[in-house]
């Protein structure tokens, strides 16, 4: 900053600017690519966050967040790219190497076909409604997941590892399609998996400052205290008679409610401060449904549920109308409490109350609620403890595991396609040009050549050459791929090699997303650095 106080910047436009953003979309996209398909290599990074100084891993998303580039351009080059792998991650929690693939492969295909005749605009909007085409033949020609394809998934997505697969296979079995299964960290060499009791909110922390557990953006707590009330909390003095005594026993405090800015403010400074550990998640839905999943929660925790349509008063308020969870996990949007507790009576008669109401209600909204509720209430909840020789090699087997047990949960939720890249490689036989319009040819060569890269990238990552596998594949059915770790032919559904219709789906869509920023971008302003003498 000069003494006038602002900023000094630089210009780059037209095609020197977009060369710059180029070479750094092919530093970060070489560097993330690698790891893609069965046969993708690992990547050693060099990390503080980690004893031995160095992260080793196949995780596409963990790579692309270590990577920064000192010229500004390129910089942000990459955190463009990022921004495709982050969302892709955050809405399928899997795919993040296959959207950055697909990335590059779209800005690449846009300046090859880009001529400057071309309306940019036009183009950009004709990619997006492509994209939206392939989702829909995708989703058409996607399956539901059985107990056999669901272990495909597992293992697949945990590098082709079959005890890992396995062991996540048998926690969603345990748990039920309606159940919640989490990763952490074991305290030995081993990797195992329990399964417990719990609840999940829709709802995640008021302030981010009450985060604990910087990499994942979550607070994690145990042995907690929980607070159920759907009263508005303005004053910190509203709660005193339980907080004071949860801070003299260096206990730890849960509050679901909905509090007002100075509380939040107050709570979390303590927090950061103070080394206090609370947290706060506002009351989930509105209106009746609040009132219903608020009672839920606390007939899950055993805490009393402190409501103005009760009568109830927070001037009343004591340790014993707390409820107790064994674990949280605050999330940014939704938040998972675990207790160990066996379901008690009441809890048992509340899901067979809510079964019978479903039987008697005719509206499909309401329907689907009562569903909701009794998932969340009669869902378990399980844990895959992730154990390791080395700090880093827990650290690589925990983003395996991570990855298949969000690509797990994607299947269940979506359905599966062909994996290995074929359900995107035949949705690019689908687009069809035409003459008329000159800005809807460029989109269908851009979308066309872009879509493919996936499978041609797991390939080349496997020593193979493409043109060999594509000429075998094409005008064969359209599930008839090549399973490149048994090095056979063959039905990809049949022979296991399969992908959640979610993470393919999110990867295309966010990539193409980000593609057309680069592609629609003329003028860059950044920074100017100060060269060191």
């Amino acid at each position: 900053m000069n003494k006038q106080g602002y900023i000094p910047k630089n210009l780059h436009f037209d095609s020197e600017g977009r060369q710059k953003l180029i070479s750094g979309i092919e530093k970060i996209s070489n560097a993330v690519k690698s790891t893609l398909g069965p046969r993708g290599q690992t990547v050693i990074i060099e990390s503080t966050e980690h004893l031995s100084g160095m992260t080793i891993t196949k995780d596409g998303v963990t790579v692309a967040r270590s990577i920064y580039l000192d010229d500004p351009v390129e910089n942000i080059a990459i955190q463009i790219m990022k921004d495709a792998s982050n969302r892709t991650a955050n809405s399928a929690g899997d795919g993040t190497t296959t959207a950055i693939v697909l990335a590059e492969a779209f800005v690449k295909a846009g300046l090859k076909y880009m001529i400057p005749n071309n309306n940019t605009t036009q183009v950009v909007r004709h990619i997006n409604n492509i994209v939206k085409d392939i989702v829909k033949y995708l989703e058409k020609n996607s399956k539901k997941i059985t107990n056999s394809s669901l272990l495909d998934v597992a293992k697949i997505s945990a590098n082709n590892d079959a005890e890992i697969g396995k062991l996540i296979f048998d926690a969603y079995q345990k748990v039920g399609k309606d159940g919640i299964v989490t990763v952490e960290r074991s305290q030995n060499h081993e990797t195992f998996a329990e399964v417990t009791n719990g609840i999940k909110v829709d709802r995640g922390y008021s302030s981010n400052l009450f985060i604990n557990n910087q990499k994942k953006d979550e607070c994690i707590l145990e042995n907690v205290r929980v607070l159920v009330c759907d009263q508005d909390i303005n004053n910190i003095l509203q709660i005193e008679s339980v907080l004071k005594p949860i801070i003299q026993k260096s206990e730890t405090l849960l509050i679901i409610a909905d509090c007002g800015t100075n509380v939040v403010n107050t709570l979390a400074a303590n927090v950061v401060r103070n080394g206090l550990k609370l947290c706060n998640i506002p009351t989930p839905s509105f209106g009746y449904k609040k009132h219903e999943l608020m009672q839920d929660i606390a007939l899950t925790l055993g805490a009393k549920y402190l409501s103005e349509k009760t009568g109830d008063d927070l001037s009343t308020l004591s340790e014993a109308d707390l409820g107790r969870a064994d674990k949280i996990i605050v999330g940014k949007s939704n938040s998972v409490l675990i207790t160990n507790n066996e379901p008690s009576e009441e809890l048992k008669m509340r899901i067979a109350e809510l079964r019978v109401q479903k039987e008697n209600t005719e509206t499909p909204q309401e329907r689907k609620f009562i569903d909701e509720r009794i998932a969340s209430l009669a869902g378990a909840i399980g844990c895959i403890y992730v154990g390791g020789n080395s700090d880093v090699e827990q650290k690589e087997k925990f983003d395996r595991v991570d990855d298949s047990v969000c690509a797990v949960r994607s299947a269940l939720e979506e359905g599966i396609v062909a994996g290995a890249g074929l359900a995107l490689y035949n949705a690019s036989k689908t687009i069809v040009s035409h003459d008329k319009d000159a800005d809807y040819n460029t989109a269908c060569n851009i979308v066309r050549e872009a879509i493919v890269q996936p499978l041609i990238q797991i390939l080349e990552n496997a020593g193979i050459n493409p043109e060999n596998i594509l000429s075998e594949i094409n005008d064969k059915k359209k599930n008839y791929g090549f399973d490149v770790k048994n090095e056979k032919f063959g039905d990809l559904f049949k022979l296991g090699v399969i992908d959640p219709l979610k993470v393919t789906k999110n990867a295309l869509i966010n990539s193409s997303s980000v593609a057309a920023t680069i592609l629609s971008t003329n003028a860059i302003v950044t920074h100017a650095r100060v060269k060191e003498s």
